[in-house]
């Protein structure tokens, strides 16, 4: 049982590593995102999530999946465009900014 401990404790530290972005620069990174997302991560299309309040890790593991072409269907192709530039401090950056928005 000792080793399932280790285990999740070690998952743990690693999803904590994810989610260490900088909100003001995933600010900044932000402009591109804003043409579906919407200002402040609120959208006026239905058909483009929200990004405001939503959780860093998954927004960071999202855009990496996207990234790594994980992901397919809908706009996966479209999104994986605009995440290929971006690395992954870049990434959680923007999983920071948005994850710290008031939905």
């Amino acid at each position: 049982m000792k080793s399932m401990s280790v285990i999740v404790v070690a998952g743990l530290l690693s999803f904590s590593a994810l989610a260490a972005g900088d909100a003001a620069v995933g600010k900044n990174k932000s402009v591109s995102c804003v043409a579906c997302h919407g200002a402040a991560g609120k959208v006026s299309i239905p058909m483009y999530p929200n990004l405001a309040g939503q959780n860093a890790m998954y927004l960071e593991q999202a855009l990496l999946s996207y990234k790594k072409g994980e992901r397919s269907g809908g706009q996966a192709e479209v999104m994986r465009a605009y995440v290929l530039a971006l690395s992954d401090t870049d990434i959680a950056d923007l999983a920071a900014y948005y994850a710290s928005l008031q939905p």
